[in-house]
């Protein structure tokens, strides 16, 4: 699978079917019930807990001595669409799935964005495997192809112990000949979801360092788990949050441009590749010098063969031209017309003009439009991106998505009117109460940016986002709150100076007859105090 390319105008939302399976909800008894409605979904028993507990799910692990299998994720979101289109239809999984409980916590579901605080889970798509005690064994990547993640799901299901007490392990034990954790152990480290760990093994800060000693540490002739971490490692050290005594070693580029000569390696590594391209280049490489051109030279070869592999979903062959247009978009400031070559547009426009044509079913075709368009967007194809987007728009999962990137199609143009009718569309259309927050909120966000002037409008829709809160706890985590925190910070700054003050005690107002409903000692009445900061305290 791969990370689908989310524009700028639609990241905040995101941290993010093949045709899903229908979903036929069965008789249960009612000792099953009580732990939430028990569902068959092509013959997986996927649990939908309604509330904001997994107690009752984990009391039937332990009866049953079977690991729980979490999968977090959104009816709109394309990534989750996609591994519902190439994992959990797959016959394999269907079939293992008889050994763990699965449990499928959809984000606007009763009690969801309160469990997702709970087990550290943010952006979708997120699968996580626990003990039946609830230990967590280890968090999957949702980037990788079907196959690999059959094979990394049946190495957690049979591990010996949590991944946090294999990383302890593999960080103590030196290189030697004979080393003390199997080839499995290492690959479930190497394979593990660094980008959705959210602190659970290690502090944002201690993330690449501990992927640099693991490196050191693995085995040579484990190469496949040698190669997958000197790559995460790699594009790790040059994100936004790595120290700068983290940026990566000399040997770094040596090894890059070792994997990325190995067929083998770069195809078991394809989805790093894709999706963090960009990132390799600015990380091992600076503007202008040869190791920079002879890298991307390299990428592009390799991108070129992943493009047309036919093993690869459609979503993943999308994404490595995707990443070889990122590639020459480096250091180029956003444009509706970029100077590209006019081959690589034309790679393009065929990569995405075929994805449109062969995906015939609607939930993977959510998975794979936005980013086709987003793809046409980026080489100057705007006109295009919006055809394809408006064509969708009656038969989407999800239409109110697909909308964002129309948004963003009229931003790029420079049409702040048009831009934000879509927004709006985007909002009113959106289903579900933490979907509705996070479009609302965006909404909100995207008028104080393009027409800050239009007090009236910024007012309704601020207003009407706090109206649909619910005055209960579990509107007030996870995602919902990061949600209304960025609208708040953003209305603050739109009233620096005090030229909005009237608009924003009014907004305070209402936001603080909702916080007050909330339980003292409860940190959801924190958070909600928060969103306005000592504006609701003045209200």
């Amino acid at each position: 699978m791969t990370r689908l390319v989310l524009i700028a105008a639609i990241s905040a939302l995101m941290a993010a079917c093949s045709k899903a399976p229908e979903t036929v909800a069965v008789a249960v008894p009612a000792s099953q019930a009580a732990q939430g409605t028990v569902v068959v979904h092509a013959s997986i028993a996927w649990v939908k807990p309604e509330g904001a507990s997994l107690e009752a799910v984990f009391a039937k692990a332990k009866v049953e001595n079977k690991p729980v299998f979490l999968y977090w994720g959104a009816v709109w979101c394309p990534p989750c669409n996609q591994i519902k289109a190439t994992v959990f239809n797959r016959p394999d999984f269907i079939e293992r799935s008889k050994g763990f409980i699965p449990v499928y916590l959809d984000g606007d579901t009763p009690g969801a964005q309160k469990l997702g605080t709970q087990f550290k889970v943010r952006g979708y798509p997120t699968t996580i495997l626990f003990k039946p005690d609830g230990t967590e064994l280890t968090r999957l990547p949702g980037e990788v192809d079907a196959v690999q993640y059959m094979q990394i799901l049946k190495r957690g299901m049979t591990a010996t112990q949590p991944i946090k007490e294999t990383l302890a392990a593999a960080l103590a034990t030196p290189v030697g000949p004979t080393p003390s954790l199997s080839a499995d152990a290492w690959n479930l480290l190497a394979y593990y979801a660094w980008d959705t760990d959210e602190a659970q093994l290690l502090s944002q800060k201690d993330v690449v360092p501990t992927l640099q000693q693991l490196v050191q540490n693995c085995p040579p002739h484990y190469a496949e788990a040698l190669a997958r971490l000197t790559l995460r490692s790699a594009v790790m050290s040059g994100g936004e949050e790595a120290p700068a005594k983290a940026h990566p070693q000399p040997q770094s580029m040596a090894a890059v441009t070792k994997i990325l000569a190995d067929t083998l390696r770069t195809r078991e590594n394809g989805d790093i590749l894709s999706n963090y391209a960009s990132e390799l280049i600015t990380a091992l490489t600076t503007d202008g010098s040869t190791d920079r051109g002879l890298l991307i030279a390299a990428l592009n070869t390799v991108l070129d063969r992943l493009s047309t592999d036919e093993t690869l979903s459609k979503a993943d062959r999308l994404g490595a031209v995707q990443a070889k247009v990122s590639m020459a978009l480096i250091g180029k400031s956003k444009s509706s017309k970029p100077e590209l070559p006019a081959e690589l547009v034309a790679q393009a426009q065929t990569a995405a003009a075929k994805a449109d044509q062969t995906a015939t079913d609607k939930y993977e075709r959510q998975a794979i439009i936005p980013s086709a368009a987003h793809l046409l967007s980026d080489v100057g194809l705007v006109d295009a991106s919006d055809a394809m987007l408006v064509a969708e728009l009656p038969t989407a999962v999800s239409g109110y998505y697909h909308m964002l990137v129309l948004a963003s199609n009229a931003k790029l143009r420079g049409d702040k009117v048009v831009s934000l009718d879509w927004a709006e569309k985007a909002y009113v259309g959106s289903l579900g109460p933490a979907t509705r927050l996070q479009w609302g909120s965006g909404y909100v966000n995207k008028l104080i940016e393009l027409s800050p002037q239009d007090s009236a409008r910024i007012e309704k829709a601020a207003s009407q986002v706090i109206g649909e809160l619910d005055a209960a706890p579990e509107t007030f985590y996870e995602r919902n709150r990061r949600s209304l925190e960025k609208m708040g910070l953003q209305l603050n700054k739109w009233n620096e100076g005090g030229k909005h003050a009237t608009v924003v005690r009014k907004l305070s107002a209402q936001l603080h007859g909702i916080c007050v409903k909330l339980p003292e000692a409860d940190s959801a009445r924190g958070a909600c105090n928060g969103v306005f900061g000592k504006a609701v305290k003045k209200a």
